[in-house]
């Protein structure tokens, strides 16, 4: 059992004009766990912009690491996924050359999400283009995994993203869905998701997971952080565990 009153950080490398994972992290976490971000340059989620974002990434690594993070999470889709097998991974070896602290990103958490819920095939739904879905649903296909369906709403510019109320995400989780599919994956760290997981899983009657809700997951196992965490799907709830020694092996 993991001592709920140990503190922890999590340092978050985010995009710099988010505005929603800040406030998402923070409202799931109980009070002995604190997140402490740094900001990588990113207006647009278009290709040019999602390979730049991560040009500074040992940089502002370092900066979290002044403040003794437990561990750094680039809570990012398009730009963890973007290279293809291997390339989130090629990232947190950059985080953690620089640091010395365990990492992960998006794309990672949401690959042993994935395999933790025992899921195959998915549908995944996103406020951004066709285009960066295409990018992400080659990225799963390339690990292994299926994918049924796909949807995007079509925003470019990561200010109306972070604008767009939760219920554009319960609206696409429902939309989305297939009878077929193992999961509802809902893509992008800056679009408010992590308030609407509880009622889609009882309603669709399977696991949604999200940007946010797996990186928060993955950071929080790398950490140790708590215990569960309820109101947020059955990922938080059910599936948190120390992984520390694990990482440093």
């Amino acid at each position: 059992m993991i001592e709920p009153s140990v503190p922890r950080r999590i340092g978050l490398l985010i995009p710099s004009s988010s505005s929603t994972q800040e406030p998402e992290f923070a409202r799931a976490l109980p009070p002995s766990v604190t997140v402490h971000a740094a900001r990588l340059p990113l207006t647009r989620i278009q290709d040019d912009q999602t390979a730049r974002v991560v040009e500074t990434i040992e940089i502002e690594s370092r900066k979290l690491a002044d403040a003794e993070v437990d561990v750094i999470a680039l809570p990012a889709t398009a730009p963890s996924s973007r290279t293809g097998v291997g390339g989130d991974q090629a990232l947190i070896k950059r985080i953690s050359d620089a640091t010395g602290k365990p990492a992960t990103t998006a794309s990672t958490a949401m690959l042993e999400a994935l395999k933790l819920l025992g899921a195959r095939r998915l549908v995944l739904g996103a406020p951004w283009s066709p285009t960066v879905n295409q990018s992400v649903v080659a990225f799963l296909s390339a690990n292994g995994y299926e994918v049924l369906d796909q949807q995007a709403l079509g925003h470019v510019d990561n200010l109306e993203v972070g604008r767009l109320d939760e219920s554009t995400a319960y609206e696409m989780g429902r939309r989305v869905d297939r009878p077929d599919a193992d999961i509802v994956m809902l893509a992008c760290g800056n679009w408010r998701t992590m308030g609407v997981i509880d009622r889609l899983e009882r309603e669709l009657g399977k696991p949604v997971v999200s940007t946010n809700l797996v990186t928060l997951w993955g950071a929080l196992c790398l950490c140790g952080g708590v215990d569960r965490i309820d109101g947020y799907g059955g990922l938080l709830r059910d599936h948190l565990t120390d992984r520390r020694n694990e990482a440093a092996e």
